[in-house]
């Protein structure tokens, strides 16, 4: 099995190259190494290796600047896309690509599925839904996995920032009213070895989207209340601990992008598939924050 990586230097990226090299041979593109929107290069490389599996961890994930980015965001995130499809198409390579709950509006009350209509409203859900309908298109066999609030050890992210912050200020303040759950990089992780060995073993998995995150629901402070909680058991020295939080509204700190109020995805068609139960978002996130407390205590 031969595995083209890209986007290697990502918070993904980085979990995936640990990861994927149980299952067979890896090259691992950081953007460094190969610009997934350089057409020529990107054929070349795919020409050259022959991978059997493509798996695309490249993104533009700046959804702030993305409102003002919006010709390098489509350019990453949808046109960069199609030339991996294309090149999928005409050798018979799968594609895994990841993609996000913003293609969604936020205004369902119940957890997305799969075949709920998207509405993003923000430009970045617009070039991520851009590249799945791509994708979808290109007629290339292909896995997209939609994932929520991404954290982990590598990279920058919400867990990092917060605990940077509960050291130099007295409190802070977070938004309470977005409801999702974090998903750790190696759980994506996880499942994708999982797709790419029913892939080797022709016990292919229907192509197509899946929405893979942990289960339950909270906020983003009540994932900022949990990790200070780690962090004070782990007796980090911090200014603002978990009662220096105070919950929030999203008009209270207005951003240059939208965010859905609702980010919940519903998992059942994925699990149909996988041989293990996802976990709830807490003892998922328990791994994630863990690592990030002890790098930030050695640090």
């Amino acid at each position: 099995m031969k595995i083209l990586l890209l986007g290697a230097n990502g918070q993904l990226g980085l979990e995936l190259s640990r990861t994927l090299p149980a299952l067979g041979e890896v090259m691992a593109c950081s953007h460094a190494k190969l610009d997934i929107t350089d057409q020529y290069s990107v054929i070349g490389v795919i020409r050259n290796f022959k991978p059997h599996v493509i798996v695309n961890a490249a993104a533009y994930t700046a959804v702030d600047e993305a409102e003002s980015d919006r010709n390098i965001a489509f350019k990453v995130n949808a046109e960069a896309t199609g030339i991996l499809a294309k090149e999928a198409a005409k050798h018979d390579i799968w594609l895994i690509h990841y993609s996000t709950d913003y293609v969604f509006d936020g205004c369902k009350p119940l957890p997305y599925t799969e075949a709920d209509s998207p509405g993003p409203i923000n430009i970045y859900g617009e070039s991520k839904l851009a590249g799945e309908q791509i994708i979808a298109g290109s007629g290339c066999y292909h896995l997209i996995f939609r994932t929520t609030w991404v954290i982990g050890k590598d990279g920058n992210n919400f867990a990092k920032t917060i605990l940077r912050l509960a050291t130099e200020k007295d409190s802070l303040s977070i938004i309470n009213d977005q409801f999702g759950v974090p998903t750790s990089p190696a759980l994506i992780a996880r499942v994708t070895m999982s797709a790419i060995e029913a892939i080797a073993t022709t016990r292919h998995w229907p192509v197509g989207l899946y929405h893979l995150t942990p289960h339950g629901k909270t906020t983003w402070y009540g994932i900022a209340k949990t990790l200070l909680q780690f962090a004070e058991e782990a007796q980090l020295s911090l200014t603002a601990g978990e009662s220096s939080l105070e919950p929030i509204k999203t008009t209270d700190y207005p951003t240059p992008a939208k965010r859905p109020a609702n980010s919940r995805l519903d998992t059942s068609k994925l699990e149909r598939h996988l041989p293990f139960t996802l976990p709830h978002w807490q003892n998922d996130f328990f791994v994630a924050a863990e690592d990030i407390i002890k790098s930030y205590k050695r640090a």
